[in-house]
């Protein structure tokens, strides 16, 4: 069975489908984008296209929502079976927690692949390191050996 891996990062990133499509193939990689086949991933519009003007109390309602407990629990379910997860950044605050979660869970060093200049943040800190695809690549390998 090949090693899995989950890519963390944010919808936005232009970095994510490259990383992903460099792993596939070589790895069971994990894609939020297209967790399975006929499934596009949870997005906050699924619930209400209006959801960036929720108030605080509208967001922690929908945090209910089958439709949400449904993207948590399929991420959650590939994030607890990985192998190692790769952040990309720059990501956003659900990456950075997933990143977090998977490190402390398996008391393992993740990869983090920052491919151009980032905020710094401290908690990376015992993290392998990747810039390149090529870098990338190699610090995946290193991790799962």
């Amino acid at each position: 069975m090949a090693q899995r891996i989950y890519v963390a990062s944010s919808w936005r990133n232009a970095h994510q489908p490259k990383v992903v499509a460099a792993l596939q193939g070589i790895y069971d990689v994990y894609d939020f984008k297209n967790p399975a086949p006929g499934n596009h991933g949870f997005s906050w519009s699924q619930i209400d296209p209006d959801w960036q003007s929720w108030t605080p109390y509208q967001y922690a309602s929908a945090l209910g929502h089958p439709i949400a407990k449904a993207g948590f629990a399929c991420d959650m379910e590939a994030l607890r079976g990985a192998d190692l997860c790769v952040l990309v950044l720059p990501s956003g605050r659900s990456a950075s927690w997933e990143y977090g979660h998977w490190c402390g869970r398996t008391g393992k060093a993740g990869v983090v692949y920052m491919p151009e200049a980032c905020e710094p943040e401290l908690m990376y800190s015992g993290s392998r390191f990747a810039v390149t695809l090529v870098d990338l690549m190699y610090q995946v390998q290193q991790a799962l050996a």
